[in-house]
């Protein structure tokens, strides 16, 4: 075992350690909200609140049985496919984000704003800190660890450089690339102030617009690590680049996008009272279902170039 391993067996324990205040924390709310002793976030009734809070519940225990699959030795005995797109899932949603809580902190607005209405109305400082250090600290685990397993598994991706032979994506993930980059030009439109397609321009704040500003800034990087892979051009950088990127990047469409689309389709059709976005919900709506859609075909794509092409020698 070289150092790279135990650091990310180190870095995989630390993941799922730092994700179980949060777990803990949303079970409480459960418990205390059906009990009739913590209040509701606003736009929710009861039945909506409990299930959402389930569902992160839910995703949080998934997030510590994969941190864990990553060191244990049963982690290599589970079905490949399955552990890649859990991990896929589990690196866009944190690992992607990352550039948003460091830039965030530094302006002085993470975890504030409309980012926050669905922790509650009435949460205490501590619980704050928590969740945020959850969300921070398995990111971060998984930035080590998710490598180092990978590496163990599946030692071809990390080996050979771009255009050294290997098949490319099919044609659709062109389309795609085209799909996620026309995306991100439109949120990053948004971040810098852009009022076409939204609802209401004046509820934009700082997180807002930052938040938009890194997905959108992803939704290039998987885009130009997609076309980068399948043309086999620029021909310098490692492979294990690009397929990186692309991997953080279209992780960051399907699983961002994934969880607001059908938030973005309750608010279209409940109206709840108190909950507003700045985006027009019919636009929204589009442009998340297109990234969900982008995102899986970009990360087959680079799935399958990961492989030998045909009659080509393997690394």
């Amino acid at each position: 075992m070289d150092r790279f391993d135990r650091a990310g067996r180190l870095a995989a324990y630390g993941a799922a350690l730092v994700m179980a205040p949060y777990a803990l924390i949303k079970v409480s709310w459960v418990v205390g909200s059906l009990a009739g002793l913590l209040p509701i976030g606003a736009g929710f009734n009861l039945a909506g609140w409990v299930v959402l809070n389930t569902a992160t519940i839910g995703m949080a225990a998934l997030g510590i049985t994969m941190a864990l699959a990553l060191v244990r030795p049963w982690g290599m005995r589970i079905s490949g496919p399955l552990v890649a797109f859990v991990a896929w899932v589990g690196s866009g949603f944190l690992v992607a984000m990352l550039p948003y809580v460091a830039l965030g902190s530094l302006l002085g607005d993470a975890g504030t704003g409309r980012a926050s209405a669905s922790h509650g109305p009435s949460m205490p400082g501590w619980e704050s800190v928590l969740i945020q250090s959850s969300f921070v600290g398995m990111g971060l685990g998984l930035v080590i660890a998710l490598p180092a397993y990978c590496r163990r598994r599946w030692p071809e991706a990390f080996a050979g450089r771009i255009g050294d032979g290997r098949a490319g994506g099919p044609s659709r993930a062109w389309y795609a690339a085209g799909v996620s980059a026309a995306i991100g030009l439109v949120w990053l439109y948004w971040a810098l102030g852009g009022p076409a397609g939204l609802a209401h321009p004046a509820d934009r704040d700082v997180n807002w617009r930052l938040l938009n500003g890194v997905c959108g800034l992803w939704a290039l990087a998987a885009a130009a690590a997609t076309w980068a892979v399948g043309r086999g051009r620029p021909a310098l950088p490692a492979r294990w680049v690009p397929l990186t990127v692309g991997w953080l990047g279209t992780g960051s469409l399907f699983a961002w996008s994934g969880w607001k689309l059908p938030i973005t389709v309750y608010l279209a059709v409940a109206h709840p009272s108190g909950a507003q976005w700045p985006e027009d919900l019919a636009v929204a709506a589009l442009l998340h279902a297109a990234a969900v859609a982008a995102g899986t075909v970009m990360v087959t794509a680079l799935v399958r170039a990961r492989r030998p092409a045909a009659g080509a020698a393997a690394p």
